[in-house]
């Protein structure tokens, strides 16, 4: 199996407001999109053993319309605070 950023155009992490961050993993095409969104590889309990999170925490969304896979996190420390 290829490697994740083998088969993604993208892949970036943003601020989604000052209490959240989005990862977003972006498809180079629709097959390899739908098949890992289809094997559940990208998901709650790896995300969170990844950053060390709670998987209840965890949001994933799989986003069709730009075959792409969003998952949101909540921020230890707000963004632009002293402890960012």
């Amino acid at each position: 199996m290829p490697k994740l950023w083998e088969i993604t155009k993208l892949i970036r992490s943003k601020n989604a407001g000052p209490f959240e961050l989005t990862f977003d993993v972006i498809f180079k095409n629709r097959a390899a999109y739908e098949k890992v969104r289809d094997a559940k590889i990208i998901n709650r309990q790896w995300f969170a053993k990844t950053y060390r999170l709670k998987p209840d925490v965890v949001t994933i969304i799989d986003y069709d319309a730009a075959n792409a896979i969003k998952i949101t996190i909540p921020r230890k420390y707000s963004s632009g605070s002293f402890d960012d």
